[in-house]
């Protein structure tokens, strides 16, 4: 830490002023949060209110129970099947890689004995210098 002030120092950055800031920043969205959850619970018991006078006491909490209820598993079933997604694509990444990594290793395993011959020297440089240049503006072109 000590060599990162003066660096900072050098680089214009003033620590102090970013240090207030972020303390300002989080005081004030813990009192928005706070006061925003007060204002949710408010809401809640309005309607748990309303809903016992057309109901009754126990239906409107058999009513607010189930809803949150449902609520909970939906959310539930959306995280398990973003995980779900997220793992699969770590794994096909993973695979890619490994793919690559081998025919990496085939190739640069090969290639001595390959160079040996002067028709593969003066036909299959050039023609590898050009599978590489696809191969690699195709890698660009995948989404991320």
């Amino acid at each position: 830490m000590n060599l990162l002030v003066p660096l900072a120092g050098l680089l214009g950055i003033e620590i102090e002023a970013i240090t207030d800031r972020v303390k300002t920043l989080i005081i004030v969205n813990t009192v928005i949060a706070v006061f925003g959850v007060i204002g949710v619970v408010f809401l809640l018991i309005a309607g748990f209110l309303a809903l016992s006078d057309v109901y009754g006491g126990i239906y409107a909490a058999l009513i607010f129970g189930g809803v949150f209820v449902v609520l909970a598993l939906a959310v539930f079933l959306g995280a398990k099947i973003g995980e779900g997604k997220r793992h699969r694509q770590i794994v096909e990444r993973k695979k890619t890689h490994d793919t690559n990594a081998f025919i990496t290793t085939a190739a640069l395993s090969v290639l001595p004995v390959l160079l040996r011959s002067p028709t593969v020297r003066a036909v299959g440089i050039p023609a590898a210098a050009v599978a590489a240049f696809f191969l690699a503006r195709k890698a660009d072109d995948r989404p991320e």
